[in-house]
């Protein structure tokens, strides 16, 4: 037996999230269903982040256990084969037994992307979220430094989520413009359930003028989810990707 670690990119825009639904199609299930047609046998993939629906992935990291003789390097190529073109994973590799994407030390980047011009571009309808209100980026980039380091993200948490405790740290957060699209970067050691969406959604209102970047510490001392603003739709989200640090050498 052996476990092997799975890179994968994919579209999400026609499925209904990363985990297995008892009605919808989903990226887990989606991989499930092409491992067991390789292999022959039934496995359940374990995820690093499980993505809502309508979010997309560059990056993202599952692991299963096999005792397939197929080379781990190679079940990337064959796995494409069976997979549909909106998935596609980017790397395969054998990693020791023990190692388990959600409970290990690790870096998760995620980009939010905002079109912002006048009028929407169809080529960019799947992975970014449009505006034509003009983004004032400077007093986003004000407002997103307060959330930098660790602090109690509970105002950016949905309420229906079940966690231990709602303390992360942001190791980078930055807001860049190219152009007519701008880009929220976001690095942290976890996020909680809606947490870059809510952020996103926060960071909108103060490009818009309807909050002061200021406003940003009262929103995380207030611990409180009505503090923050809406939830930014999950089409411009996008995973980039994951670092665990017991895999620096694989």
């Amino acid at each position: 037996m052996k476990r092997i670690k799975l890179t994968v990119a994919y579209d999400g825009t026609h499925y209904n999230g990363w985990q297995v639904q008892p009605n919808g199609i989903t990226i887990e299930g989606m991989l499930n269903k092409a491992i067991a047609e390789l292999t022959n046998e039934t496995v359940a993939v374990i995820g690093a982040s499980r993505t809502d629906s309508g979010v997309h992935a560059l990056g993202n990291v599952a692991v299963f256990d096999t005792n397939t003789r197929i080379p781990p390097e190679k079940l990337c190529y064959a796995l494409n084969q069976r997979l549909p073109a909106d998935i596609v994973v980017q790397h395969s590799c054998e990693v020791p037994l023990h190692f388990h994407p959600r409970r290990c030390e690790s870096r998760k980047t995620y980009v939010y992307k905002i079109l912002n011009r006048a009028f929407p571009l169809p080529l960019s309808r799947h992975d970014c979220y449009f505006t034509y209100r003009k983004l004032d980026v400077e007093k986003m980039r004000q407002a997103a430094a307060y959330l930098v380091g660790t602090h109690d993200f509970k105002s950016f948490c949905s309420v229906h989520s079940q966690v231990e405790t709602t303390v992360r740290t942001i190791y980078h957060l930055a807001v860049e413009k190219e152009q007519d699209v701008i880009t929220i970067e976001v690095t942290g050691s976890g996020f909680l359930y809606n947490m870059v969406r809510i952020l996103a959604g926060t960071l909108l209102q103060v490009g818009m003028g309807e909050r002061s970047p200021q406003q940003m510490q009262e929103i995380l001392n207030a611990k409180d989810r009505s503090a923050a603003g809406a939830t930014a739709p999950a089409h411009g989200l996008t995973m980039i990707g994951i670092t665990f640090n017991i895999l620096e050498n694989i």
